[in-house]
């Protein structure tokens, strides 16, 4: 690639490293500006940073103000459920036969019942002498009717996918298209009719879509673990129910999570997961896995720990994984956040390049945010960008870069 020139440049150099000056023009941001991220920031009405160390404003702007936090709402969400739950915590999920050997699975938002996953529940089953079911029913009650998350938007994106109690992975399908013939990408997930009918009603190559509805990701999750029953040799009947387990039903077998709730978050955060978000926030309505749930119950629940635990007043919080525009966090907020969140520090990423910087981004189209810690001198210090309008995507962790300096 040639280098390039301009009259704001002086010496010649890649188009990467000129792009802020570039885009400086473009938006007619003043190039000493524009060479300085924090300083652009600082000119912006809709844009709040703060750092801060021991309790002393270092960096501040608008640090006080509200405004959509996007997916640095993931932070709360996974500080509430390591505060709740503790690290080592497991997901449980239960399996009960009934009177006319039906097998009947009922979940409690266990947010990672992978393809992997699942083939440990059908060894656990097969090695308690499991052989034969008249059918499979499936018991997602533990979330009311009227889940609908806020934000979430009817697009066939993974990150849009429905959170059900009980899920198979995270409610998304990835399968792979040539001419009238659908394949499953992943070689531990088998094809259903299911997949099979989303395939079909998709595009040439690779798929990677979510199951859109209730209804139609429970019905998945009963396919998929016929099927890998099936694998193992376990003769499944071909009744099918989606409906709470019948009363008289026996509990067979408990499955707890090969993985804790810290392996679990720890990928959350990473690929900003909206599934397993969101499947904690509605959990946490209920800890103990009693009663129902519901979005209201959810929200309530989060607005009252995030009073007790920090005494805050001016904010909203509308899902748990920053989908909706309606969630309100400032930067302050986020810090104190931060603060409390340090002793698990080690869960945030680390940016790209740049080791001194650990944080959780959030993008929605108008709003770039970046929370998390740069580290200065040894120390590691919170800080906090909400950007509600649109600006550069780099930018951020160009902040953040500065900030560590």
């Amino acid at each position: 690639m040639k280098p390039l020139t301009h009259p704001l440049v002086s010496r010649p150099c890649h188009w990467i490293n000129a792009l802020p000056i570039l885009l400086a023009l473009a938006l007619s941001i003043p190039p000493a500006m524009a060479a300085d991220p924090v300083a652009q920031v600082k000119g912006m009405d809709q844009a709040s940073l703060l750092l801060e160390e021991r309790g002393r404003d270092l960096v501040a702007h608008h640090p006080d103000t509200p405004r959509v936090p996007a997916s640095t709402m993931k932070l709360l969400t996974a500080f509430a459920a390591l505060e709740t739950w503790g690290r080592e915590y497991r997901f449980l999920t239960d399996v009960h036969r009934d009177d006319a050997n039906g097998l009947w699975v009922k979940g409690y938002a266990d947010p990672y019942l992978v393809s992997e996953e699942l083939d440990r529940m059908v060894a656990a089953l097969k090695s308690k002498g499991l052989r034969e079911v008249a059918g499979i029913g499936i018991d997602d009650s533990f979330f009311g009717p009227d889940v609908e998350i806020a934000g979430r938007s009817s697009s066939d994106n993974p990150y849009d996918a429905p959170v059900t109690a009980l899920a198979a992975n995270f409610n998304t399908l990835n399968l792979v298209r040539t001419g009238d013939q659908v394949h499953s990408a992943e070689p531990q997930t088998p094809l259903t009719a299911t997949a099979r009918r989303f395939g079909l009603a998709g595009a040439a190559g690779k798929q990677r879509v979510n199951l859109r509805e209730r209804e139609v990701a429970l019905r998945y999750f009963g396919e998929l673990l016929a099927a890998k029953l099936e694998q193992t040799g376990v003769r499944v009947g071909d009744q099918r129910k989606i409906a709470p387990m019948p009363r008289h039903a026996k509990r067979f077998y408990r499955h707890a999570n090969s993985r804790t709730l810290v392996e679990i978050v720890e990928p959350m955060l990473k690929f900003s997961n909206n599934f397993i978000a969101n499947s904690l926030f509605l959990r946490l309505a209920d800890p103990e896995g009693n009663t129902g749930v519901s979005m209201a119950s959810a929200r309530l629940k989060m607005t009252d720990f995030a009073r007790r635990r920090f005494g805050w007043r001016e904010f909203r919080i509308e899902d748990g994984a920053g989908l909706s525009r309606g969630n309100r966090l400032s930067a302050r907020q986020l810090v104190e956040l931060l603060d409390a969140f340090a002793p698990y520090r080690d869960l945030l990423s680390e940016q790209d390049g740049n080791p001194n910087v650990r944080a959780k981004t959030g993008t929605l189209r108008g709003v770039s945010c970046y929370a998390g810690y740069v580290r200065r001198e040894s120390a590691w210090l919170p800080f906090a960008l909400l950007i509600n309008q649109p600006v550069e995507y780099t930018l951020r962790q160009r902040v953040a870069s500065n900030l560590a300096r």
